[in-house]
């Protein structure tokens, strides 16, 4: 079976394992996928941190934006040594399986910088073509005009995710995806580089398919 027809196949099955009266938008879901990933956390908080940032256009970007798409959230800057580049890789990964299905239309990703005086507005153009991001429906985003150089990265905190600063313009952090459901709940979140990224679809897809819509 080829990855299309996997596709089509995991929706239907996701979508099936849903009843028509979950008791939140969901719930089922996460029990099936807990046991499926074990660095997969369910978070069902009502709302995720909000936040109001900037394209690289300069053009301002909120979350409630994206209230009626499912939105995959990541914490990078683009000169990491480390981690980061592997981080979105795998976003890459997910989001070019993702657009290979009718989610395509359904589903946000969003990069946020936590080096935003390193990370220009050219940096963040040229973000998407060296890790095979999407521009479809990717976005890299940045602080905006007049925000302090720190508020992307205590953004960061309010998601539990810390970004160090360390010499050498390098950041201690963790590796988080976060997954924020249509209408701003606070889904879940994938931990660390080690999650299979079909899970990821597949949880996604889910989400697309709920039938109690928030």
């Amino acid at each position: 079976m080829n990855r299309r027809s996997l596709l089509g196949a995991m929706a239907a099955v996701a979508a099936a394992a849903l009843p028509a009266h979950a008791h939140h938008p969901g719930a089922d879901l996460d029990r099936l996928m807990g046991s499926e990933e074990k660095y997969f956390q369910a978070i069902d908080a009502p709302a995720a941190p909000g936040f109001d940032l900037a394209d690289a256009e300069g053009n301002p970007v909120r979350l409630s934006d994206f209230s009626d798409k499912v939105v995959v959230l990541n914490f990078v800057f683009a000169t990491c040594t480390d981690v980061c580049p592997l981080h979105s890789d795998l976003i890459a990964r997910v989001q070019a399986m993702v657009n290979e299905t009718p989610m395509r239309s359904l589903v946000q990703f969003l990069t946020v910088t936590t080096d935003p005086a390193a990370d220009t507005p050219e940096v963040l153009k040229g973000y998407a073509e060296a890790h095979g991001l999407n521009p479809h429906n990717w976005t890299f985003l940045t602080t905006r005009e007049g925000q302090a150089e720190d508020a992307s990265r205590k953004l960061s905190e309010e998601y539990n995710v810390r970004f160090d600063p360390l010499e050498g313009g390098q950041q201690m952090h963790g590796v988080v995806t976060h997954v924020i459901d249509r209408g701003g709940r606070f889904a879940a979140k994938f931990h660390g580089l080690r999650f299979d990224p079909l899970n990821l679809v597949m949880y996604i897809n889910g989400l697309t398919n709920n039938v109690e819509r928030p």
